[in-house]
């Protein structure tokens, strides 16, 4: 069965993984989803991502990180979807929680937090608010 949101299936997959207080999760790879993770590495929202190569395309094992007993991902919840996109200017791009989360924005220069796009002066496609 294909799905038509691959990333809508991540973010569901992580909040669900956080609610049911699960150390790791896994899911089918792609290059996306392996750059989501990137950056919420990065951000200090996840403690480890592994890429294996098992089956058709891979799985995507991602280790949840924990603050006593609380997870460091409040809310995550996707943006643009296939069916309404959601594009911004550098300078029209929202800031999530007043500055305190991020804002996966996917542009020409590849995907990046908003700070970062802001930064380099680009726009693009809203794909995830983190929290």
């Amino acid at each position: 069965m294909s799905m038509t949101d691959p990333i809508a299936d991540m973010l569901t997959r992580i909040r669900n993984a956080l609610l049911a207080k699960h150390e790791t999760l896994g899911m089918p790879a792609s290059k996306t989803k392996l750059k989501i993770a990137e950056i919420l590495k990065a951000e200090g929202y996840i403690t480890d991502f592994e890429r294996k190569d098992e089956g058709y395309q891979g799985t995507l094992s991602i280790d949840l990180k924990w603050f006593r007993g609380a997870p460091a991902i409040e809310g995550i919840k996707r943006v643009s979807r296939p069916g309404q996109r959601q594009y911004a200017k550098c300078d029209e791009i929202p800031k999530v929680q007043d500055g305190l989360g991020i804002m996966i924005v996917s542009t020409s220069h590849g995907m990046m937090t908003d700070r970062a796009a802001r930064k380099k002066g680009v726009g693009g496609e809203l794909v995830c608010s983190v929290w």
